[in-house]
C-alpha cells in the first residue's frame, strides 16, 4: 500500500541496506527472517515518546496495586462477572453498557486515527513501548551496538558471545515474569496472586502453568517475535487503510522537497552552501530513515502498512538535517494533502462523522450510569406448581428473588406492596445479608387473599428496602384460581407452607 509514491533515484545507495529478494521488511521470498537491527535516534519525538512510555509503564504496573473502593482500580474478574473500572463495577449481567464501553474504546481508536494516523501504534501501543524502551535497550546494553551486535550474531558462537546473550536473557525472564504476573494481576488481583505464590506447587500446580505460560508468550514475543507482531500479526495495520484519508496526520517523507536525492561529497558542499544549486533534493541519500526504522520500511517509498508511526525516522533525518545546514522536516508529521499544497482539513465528513458517534455514545453511556441503582432485583418463579391453595383459601405462589448489591455491604428486607393483604414469607432469616458486589438468590412464598385474583392472575408489586433507606420496587405477576376462591387442579386444600431445609439458595 503506497499513498505518496515518490520517483527512486537512479542511484540509490541506500540499497545495500536492504536484500533484493526481500518481501517483507522482516521476510525474504527464501521465506527466512531477516533480523532487524535499528539504531536509536535521540530527539524531540524520542523524548517524547519516552516520558508517555514510562508513564504508561508505571500506569500499567501501578494500577492492580492501587485500590479504589476495597478493589483494584483496573480489576476484570471473569470468573466472577465483575468488571471494575476506578470505582465503577460492571457486572456481566450489565450487558448493554459493556457493550457501549467496548463501543466507545473503539471509536476512540478510530476517531484518533482519522486525524493523527497510527498514533496508538507509535506512542501507546505496549508492543511498541516495550519493546523499543525496555527490551531493546537492555539489548544495546548487554550486545554492544547494533553493527557490533550484528556482526557478532553473523560469527561463530564464542564464549563472550555466550555471556552477553545469557546475561540478556536472565534480565529478559525477570522482566518477562514481572509483566506476566502483572497482567494476570489484572484478571485476578494481586492478593490472590500473592497467596498462590507462597503455596507449593503441587497444591496449586495449575497457577504455575498458567504464569509459566504467560511468561514464556511475553518472552516469545519481545526477544524473538518483536516487529512481526506489528507487520504480520496485528490486524489493525490492514485497518489503517480505511481508517485515514489524504487529511489525515501521518509519518511523510516531502519528495517534492527531497527529491531528486543524492550524496554531496565535500566539494559540492560548499558549493551548495555558497548558493551554486547542484540541481538535486535536500535529501542526501544517507539511509539514517532506514536505519533507524523498528520494522525495516524506507519512509521514501510513502506510506506504507509496515510504518507503526513511531517518529524515529523524523529524529533521525533532523539530526542530518542540521548536520548539512538545511532546514528540518523532509520527514515529519503532515498530511498528504499538506504534502500536495492543499489545506489540511480537520473537519470533513469522516471526523464529523466519527466525532458524532463518539459523543452519542459517551452520552449514552454516561447516562445508563446515572440510571443505574444500587439493587438489581430479578423475580422468577420457582420450579413448582404455579401456585398452592392453603388450608384457609389462601393462595401460595413460590417465588424465587435474585438481589444483585452493586453498593456497600447492607442488609434488606421484602415486603409486598400489593395485592392488599399479601404476606411475604422468606424461606430463612427475613432480614436478608446482601454483601457490596454480590448477587444473593433469596426463595420466598408470597401468600395472598384468594379474592385478589382476575382471570387467574393477580398484579404484586414488591418492596425491597435496604437498613440504609435505599428502596427498589419490582412488578410480578402472581397465578392463582381462575375465579375469586374457586379451586381447579392445581389447588390442594390439604397444602401446609413449609419451608426447605436449607434457609437459602446461595448464588
Amino acid at each position: 500500500m503506497s499513498s505518496q509514491p515518490t520517483s527512486p533515484s537512479p542511484e540509490r545507495s541506500n540499497k545495500v541496506l536492504q536484500s533484493p529478494d526481500e518481501v517483507l521488511s522482516t521476510m525474504s521470498k527464501d521465506g527466512k527472517r531477516r533480523w532487524l537491527y535499528p539504531t536509536p535516534s535521540p530527539g524531540t519525538m524520542h523524548k517524547a515518546r519516552g516520558v508517555m512510555a514510562w508513564a504508561l509503564i508505571v500506569l500499567f504496573l501501578g494500577l492492580p496495586l492501587v485500590k479504589i473502593g476495597g478493589k483494584p482500580s483496573v480489576f476484570l474478574d471473569l470468573l466472577h462477572g465483575e468488571f471494575t473500572f476506578f470505582g465503577l463495577t460492571l457486572y456481566a449481567n450489565d450487558t448493554f453498557l459493556l457493550m457501549v464501553f467496548l463501543l466507545l474504546t473503539l471509536m476512540t481508536v478510530f476517531f484518533a486515527t482519522s486525524l493523527l494516523g497510527r498514533v496508538w501504534c507509535g506512542w501507546a501501543c505496549p508492543q511498541t513501548v516495550y519493546l523499543e524502551f525496555v527490551y531493546r535497550p537492555l539489548e544495546r546494553l548487554f550486545e554492544g551496538k547494533e553493527y557490533t551486535r550484528k556482526k557478532r550474531d553473523e560469527g561463530p558462537m564464542t564464549t563472550e558471545k555466550f555471556l552477553r546473550k545469557f546475561a540478556k536473557y536472565i534480565f529478559y525472564i525477570a522482566i518477562s515474569l514481572i509483566l506476566a504476573h502483572t497482567f494476570v494481576a489484572y484478571f485476578v488481583s494481586w492478593d490472590a496472586l500473592l497467596i498462590w505464590m507462597q503455596r507449593p506447587p503441587a497444591e496449586n500446580w495449575g497457577f504455575f502453568v498458567m504464569m509459566a505460560f504467560t511468561t514464556g508468550l511475553v518472552l516469545f514475543d519481545f526477544a524473538y517475535f518483536r516487529e512481526q507482531m506489528c507487520t504480520i500479526a496485528c490486524p489493525y495495520a490492514r485497518l489503517q487503510s480505511v481508517l485515514i484519508d489524504k487529511d489525515s496526520m501521518i509519518v511523510s517523507y516531502d519528495p517534492t522537497r527531497g527529491e531528486p536525492r543524492g550524496r554531496r561529497s565535500r566539494a559540492q558542499r560548499k558549493e551548495e552552501q555558497s548558493g551554486i544549486s547542484l540541481n538535486l533534493g535536500d535529501c542526501i541519500d544517507c539511509g539514517a530513515c532506514v536505519r533507524t526504522c523498528p520494522t525495516g520500511i524506507d519512509i521514501r517509498d510513502g506510506l506504507q502498512m509496515e510504518c507503526v508511526g513511531c517518529t524515529q525516522c523524523i529524529d533521525a533525518c533532523d539530526a542530518i538535517m542540521i548536520s548539512v545546514n538545511k532546514p528540518k522536516g523532509l520527514i515529519r508529521y503532515t498530511s498528504e494533502n499538506a504534502l500536495a499544497g492543499i489545506k489540511t482539513r480537520i473537519i470533513r465528513p469522516r471526523t464529523v462523522l466519527y466525532g458524532a458517534i463518539l459523543c452519542g455514545l459517551g452520552a449514552v453511556f454516561a447516562l445508563s450510569i446515572t440510571a443505574r441503582t444500587e439493587l438489581e432485583v430479578n423475580v422468577g418463579r420457582a420450579v413448582a406448581e404455579p401456585y398452592s391453595t392453603l388450608g384457609q383459601g389462601e393462595i401460595a405462589n413460590r417465588l424465587n428473588f435474585r438481589i444483585q448489591n452493586r453498593g456497600k455491604d447492607t442488609s434488606a428486607e421484602i415486603t409486598a406492596i400489593a395485592p392488599k393483604d399479601t404476606q411475604v414469607k422468606i424461606v430463612g432469616p427475613s432480614q436478608i445479608a446482601l454483601p457490596g458486589g454480590e448477587t444473593k438468590r433469596i426463595e420466598a412464598f408470597v401468600i395472598v387473599p384468594a379474592d385478589s385474583f382476575t382471570n387467574g392472575s393477580a398484579h404484586g408489586t414488591f418492596e425491597i428496602k435496604t437498613d440504609d433507606g435505599y428502596t427498589k420496587t419490582v412488578d410480578f405477576n402472581l397465578l392463582g384460581p381462575s375465579g375469586n376462591g374457586t379451586n381447579n387442579e392445581n389447588s390442594n386444600e390439604n397444602d401446609t407452607l413449609e419451608a426447605p431445609p436449607t434457609p437459602e439458595v446461595q448464588p
